[in-house]
């Protein structure tokens, strides 16, 4: 029996919700059905609830705060247990957001000019960041499979590694917006040539906790001691748990130099700054949330399978490409010939569905979105029967 209500219908309107009040300035129109922003529409776990009224009604004032012992236990102790990354309080610190973590890592271990290795289609904000910061971007595209699905390709990172030199590269590991579990092999391939290269491994790790269909985590740093000598490693319990709105995220990196460089920075910048609200909800997520997203997964799991059964059955000419991670569907319409702008014009403006445009993930995604599968059962079921119609049309 479950323990918690994933079809529960919550409506987000008024409480800032980003996934609807951007509709019409991304969109155009707000009268969409709003499956793109990486947030989910379930209620969470009780217990975050429990332990943040707790601690704002129980206690009146809210100056400022320290970081405490019990909140780092909880990141450690998750990590262990769940995922076998083995770190100690020295190894970790705090940061508001991936994002964040990836700039401050971007500014240490590179400069303007130097060159950062991404693999399209891959998470966005990558390729913003390195632009907006100066740094030039090198693609290693990954290489699509005949089941649409992807896989690294280790020869051309080697020549990029020697042909372009870059300082540093970023590896979404689950991969953000198809969903790909890299083996530890793989990871291992990718440390080895990184370590050789004098690379710095930024690893993403936001949906390290997000395994779907029996898949495993691995982190990078853990693969090898060459990935632990150079990886710089971000998790979070934003996407997790459904509270990326309280900007909670966590810094390992495990080789002392890495570590002294970019923590300095992390400090003397007062990154590592804390809040009441993130370390009250990040605690209770970690010491009290394993259920919750037991069951969680598999109910994203029935939404996912639902999404790949239907498109297969009724959709000609777009297949989802089923994620082994995360709660994302990358949907590839280029069955249906038509081109990259029509395919969002027929999502956006005849399906009224607001996904995310695949192009902006890299060459790759052309006439590609990114569905969120993370919403109650009845929203998906009403976002195929859109779809269908759509195409039917």
């Amino acid at each position: 029996m479950s323990k918690y209500n994933f079809d529960q219908i919550i409506d987000r309107r008024g409480t800032h919700c980003k996934r609807l009040e951007n509709l019409t300035a991304n969109y155009g129109r707000e009268d969409l059905l709003p499956l793109w922003i990486a947030d989910m529409d379930f209620a969470v776990c009780p217990a975050i609830t429990e332990a943040l009224v707790e601690r704002f009604a129980g206690h009146p004032v809210y100056g400022y705060t320290r970081t405490y012992d019990a909140f780092w236990q909880s990141i450690i102790d998750w990590q262990r247990e769940r995922n076998g990354f083995v770190f100690g309080r020295d190894e970790v610190t705090f940061s508001p957001g991936g994002v964040t973590a990836f700039t401050a890592a971007v500014d240490v271990f590179t400069r303007p000019g130097d060159k950062v290795l991404i693999q399209p289609p891959v998470y966005y904000d990558f390729h913003e960041v390195l632009a907006g910061m100066g740094r030039q971007t090198v693609c290693n595209n990954l290489v699509e499979t005949p089941d649409g699905f992807y896989t690294m390709d280790l020869d051309e990172l080697e020549w990029l590694f020697k042909l372009h030199r870059p300082r540093m590269m970023v590896l979404c590991n689950p991969q953000n917006p198809v969903g790909i579990v890299w083996s530890p092999d793989v990871l291992r391939q990718v440390a080895r040539l990184a370590r050789e290269h004098g690379v710095v491994l930024f690893s993403d790790e936001v949906f390290g906790d997000i395994m779907l269909y029996g898949n495993r985590h691995t982190p990078l740093a853990t693969v090898s001691d060459e990935a632990a000598a150079v990886t710089v490693t971000i998790g979070s319990p934003g996407k997790t748990f459904n509270i990326a709105g309280f900007k909670s995220a966590w810094v390992v990196v495990k080789d002392p130099e890495l570590r002294r460089m970019l923590f300095h920075w992390i400090e003397v910048n007062e990154v590592n700054t804390s809040n009441i609200a993130a370390m009250t909800a990040t605690e209770a997520a970690y010491r009290h949330g394993g259920q919750w997203l037991d069951e969680c997964l598999r109910y994203i799991e029935g939404n996912i399978d639902y999404i790949v059964d239907y498109c297969g059955r009724n959709i000609p000419g777009v297949r989802a490409v089923k994620p082994q991670a995360s709660f994302l569907v990358w949907l590839d319409f280029r069955g249906l010939g038509l081109s990259h702008e029509a395919v969002v014009d027929l999502v956006v403006n005849k399906a009224r569905m607001a996904l995310n445009d695949g192009a902006i993930y890299g060459a790759p995604g052309h006439c590609h979105m990114r569905l969120n599968a993370g919403s109650p059962r009845a929203v998906i079921v009403e976002a195929m029967r859109r779809l269908a119609a759509a195409v039917a049309s």
